[in-house]
């Protein structure tokens, strides 16, 4: 009986501590609020596609403040664009100087392919790493802890959205057929380092079908120690 009764009390000690053992989804949000919860980070990101695409994005290099201001660089081969966010509002620098994403959209380049406008919907739609990473999470199936990192396959809708790269659904938007990804994250003392997602499907547009296959490693830096800098002429088209 009183083997028993120490061993039921044990039972009881080690019950919260069980339970306070998080799952690998919660860890990852947790994380992911930390991130949110800083005063800045900085964050690089890039892009792996087959040696046969045609699509191939270059890195993109943000940095942001927390209630403040959120700069990206995006490069694309030998260009790079830069565009702010603050808030709902965002600014992308063009040949005629920066511009709100309102007007960049506004232009319709005289009807062919415009930089400035694909910058802009980038930027209006971009989600940093905090907010991303908590999408991610949702849209995993299921998250598992293993050695490299915590990972998991994507929801059909979840790569399915990713597949649209950012440019949006809804009515006119590309159609996605096949679509598959997974993620997987990297967390060092409860603090979020990278994480990386993979997606593969068919995409089609205005006709046209791509096959896509993208992985994105973004690995985050500088947390605490960020300095956002904006140009004037960037800071008055937020304002």
């Amino acid at each position: 009986m009183k083997k028993n009764l120490l061993f039921s009390l044990a039972l009881l000690a080690a019950g919260p501590v069980l339970a306070a053992d998080p799952s690998p989804k919660d860890a990852v949000t947790a994380a992911a609020a930390a991130l949110g919860n800083e005063a800045n980070y900085t964050w690089h990101a890039t892009v792996e596609v087959p040696a046969d695409s045609q699509f191939k994005p270059g890195p993109t290099d943000g940095r942001t403040e927390k209630g403040g201001y959120t700069t990206l660089s995006i490069r694309f081969g030998d260009n790079t664009s830069e565009g702010v966010r603050k808030g709902t509002n965002g600014a992308v620098k063009t040949d005629d100087g920066w511009k709100t994403v309102g007007e960049a959209l506004s232009d319709g380049g005289g009807g062919g392919f415009n930089p400035a406008t694909f910058i802009a919907r980038m930027v209006q739609n971009y989600k940093v790493p905090a907010i991303e990473v908590a999408s991610l999470a949702d849209a995993a199936k299921e998250l598992k802890t293993g050695t490299n990192g915590i990972s998991g396959d994507l929801t059909e809708d979840g790569a399915k959205a990713l597949l649209t790269f950012r440019r949006g659904g809804g009515a006119g938007g590309p159609t996605i057929t096949n679509p598959k990804g997974s993620v997987a994250f990297w967390i060092a003392g409860g603090k979020l380092v990278k994480y990386q997602v993979h997606v593969s499907g068919t995409v089609s547009f205005n006709g046209n079908d791509r096959d896509v296959d993208r992985t994105t490693t973004t690995e985050i830096k500088d947390v605490g120690q960020t300095k956002v800098q904006v140009p004037d002429e960037a800071r008055k088209k937020l304002e």
